[in-house]
C-alpha cells in the first residue's frame, strides 16, 4: 500500500508527474470509480479470480488517487480514509468487538441500519430514511434500496402476495396508457411497473440488479447463437430465428446442473 501511495504522489508531482494524472479532479475521477466497481462485479459473476485480483487493484487505485487529490486540497489523506473505515467496522459490529449478541445475519443487517441511523442523527443528518440513498446508484439497485429503507418504517407489505398483486395493477395501468397512446403516461406507468417488480424481488429475497444482469447475459448468449446459426444457414425469417433462439434455450437447460438456481439477497 505504501508503494502504491508513493507512486500516486509521484504521478501527481507538479514538476515531474504525469500530465493526465495532474489534470484529474475528484469530479473527473467519479465515472472511473463507477466503471471499476462494475468491472469488479463482472469478474466475480464470471468466476474470473485472476481478473478479480486485477479489477480490485484498479478499484483500489481509485481510492488512492482520490485520497491523494483530497490531501493536496487539505481535506483528508489515505490514512484518514483507512482509519475511518476501521473505526466504522468496529462501531458497526458491537457483537464482535463488544458484548452485544445477534441471532443471525438478518438481525445483524437490521442492527447495522439502526447504528447507521443513530450515527447520522448524531451528526444532524437523520432527517429522512431516504436522505443517503445515492442518486448515482443504478436505478434498479436504488429502487431496491429505497424499498428496504421504507420497510424499516413499516411501510411495506407483510408478504410477497402484496407486491405481486401490485405488479398486476401496474401492468393493467400500463396497458391502459398504451391503449390510449399516451406517451407521458406510458413512461410513468412503465416506471411504476418496474418499481413494483423491484419490491416483489425484495420480498422474494432476489437482488433485482443481479437478476437483470443474469437475464442480460442469457439474452446475449442466446442471441450470439442465433447470429451464428443464421450466418451458417443463411436463414433470416423470424420463424427461423426464433427456432435458433429455442435451440439456445435448450442448450442452457441441458448444461445447467440439477437443482441449480440463481442466487439473490439484499445488499447493505
Amino acid at each position: 500500500m505504501d508503494e502504491l501511495l508513493q507512486i500516486m504522489m509521484r504521478l501527481r508531482d507538479p514538476k515531474s508527474g504525469c500530465p493526465w494524472d495532474l489534470e484529474q479532479t475528484l469530479a473527473s475521477l467519479a465515472p472511473y470509480t463507477l466503471e471499476e466497481a462494475h468491472e469488479v462485479v463482472d469478474a466475480i459473476e464470471r468466476g474470473d479470480l485472476a481478473g478479480l485480483q486485477e479489477e480490485l487493484g484498479d478499484l483500489l487505485l481509485q481510492v488512492a488517487f482520490q485520497s491523494q487529490v483530497a490531501a493536496e486540497q487539505g481535506h483528508f489523506d489515505f490514512a484518514a480514509v483507512a482509519r475511518g473505515i476501521a473505526a466504522k467496522m468496529v462501531r458497526r459490529h458491537p457483537h464482535v468487538f463488544g458484548s452485544e449478541q445477534v441471532a443471525d445475519a438478518d438481525a445483524q443487517t437490521a442492527r447495522w441500519e439502526d447504528l447507521k441511523a443513530a450515527e447520522k442523527a448524531a451528526a444532524g443528518k437523520g432527517g429522512s430514511l431516504m436522505d443517503d440513498v445515492p442518486l448515482a446508484l443504478p436505478a434498479l439497485a436504488r429502487a431496491a434500496k429505497l424499498g428496504r429503507r421504507a420497510a424499516r418504517l413499516g411501510f411495506d407489505w407483510p408478504d410477497a402476495s402484496g407486491p405481486r398483486a401490485k405488479v398486476d395493477e401496474e401492468i393493467a395501468e400500463l396497458d391502459a396508457a398504451i391503449a390510449a397512446a399516451d406517451r407521458p403516461a406510458i413512461e410513468h406507468e412503465l416506471g411504476d411497473a418496474l418499481l413494483a417488480l423491484t419490491n416483489l424481488a425484495r420480498h422474494l429475497d432476489v437482488d433485482p440488479e443481479q437478476a437483470l444482469r443474469a437475464a442480460n447475459r442469457r439474452f446475449e448468449t442466446r442471441f450470439r447463437h442465433v447470429e451464428q446459426r443464421a450466418a451458417a444457414t443463411g436463414a433470416a425469417s423470424l420463424l427461423e430465428l426464433e427456432r435458433y433462439w429455442d435451440e439456445a434455450k435448450a442448450d442452457e437447460r441441458s448444461a445447467k446442473p440439477a437443482g441449480a438456481r440463481p442466487t439473490g439477497g439484499a445488499t447493505l
